[in-house]
């Protein structure tokens, strides 16, 4: 029975690992932090309406808590997932419209005019958003159940440098973390690669990293490294150039 309920617990997903996403790089202005995430919390209901409706996955907003020395780097971080391609170029196209969504949400509970006056307020918060669209390329299970407010992230902006990155970390990495993951060392590592951009995102970015670690753990130390597992090391170092991971902790989800 103990090891059925952990075979369980390692397929609970929170559906992080939709097929396409679109994460969005948001900077804030000076002392705007109160004011984004009430206009989070605003726009919550309409996100649980375009779920239901089967425009996206899930949304899900969260607060960067490492320091970065990037021009406008981000306070908080918004990924929205999609299953399928239809439903991500749907989304993009203009198929979803929010302001229906939050007319339907709060109908009965806040004026017309005081949700439009919400909504076209949307921005003033915020600097800059620098958007990445993402397609899945490989992962591992998930372990720990699903993803909760509070809950640390890690995402890691990376450039490929030729063309057996991918593989490298596929058939070379992910099984070593696979082999965390079951034993209770880690929660969950995905790869993503960058399939568009809008104009102001930063260059030199092809694929973003995700890992959900496990607090104390201390697996990669525990790896044997002989010399076939060496000249793999090697060779996947030389395959892509990592930039230094963003610490993330979720705020909201939608799902």
């Amino acid at each position: 029975m103990k090891n059925l309920l952990i075979t369980l617990s390692l397929f609970l997903t929170l559906s992080l690992s939709a097929q396409y996403s679109i994460i969005s790089a948001v900077a804030l202005n000076e002392g705007a932090e109160e004011q984004y995430l009430n206009l989070e919390e605003f726009y919550g209901p309409a996100h649980d309406l375009a779920v239901e409706k089967g425009f996206q996955t899930f949304q899900a907003v969260f607060k960067v808590t490492s320091e970065t020395d990037a021009e406008n780097g981000p306070h908080f971080v918004i990924v929205t997932g999609f299953n399928s391609k239809e439903q991500l170029d749907n989304y993009t196209s203009g198929g979803v419209n929010y302001g229906e969504l939050l007319q339907e949400a709060y109908k009965g509970k806040m004026s017309s005019r005081r949700i439009t006056r919400m909504a076209n307020s949307t921005g003033s918060e915020s600097k800059e958003r620098r958007n990445y669209t993402l397609q899945g390329v490989d992962q591992t299970i998930w372990a720990g159940g699903d993803l909760q407010p509070g809950d640390a992230m890690n995402l890691t902006p990376t450039q490929a440098l030729n063309d057996d990155f991918e593989n490298y970390e596929t058939m070379f990495w992910m099984p070593y973390i696979e082999k965390a993951i079951l034993n209770g060392q880690h929660r969950y590592w995905g790869l993503t690669k960058v399939i568009d951009k809008t104009e102001n995102a930063y260059d030199g970015i092809s694929h973003f990293f995700w890992n959900i670690s496990v607090e104390g753990s201390n697996w990669f130390n525990e790896i044997d490294q002989d010399f076939k597992f060496q000249k793999l090391q090697e060779g996947l170092n030389a395959a892509s150039n990592h930039a230094d991971s963003i610490s993330l902790e979720l705020v909201s989800i939608h799902n």
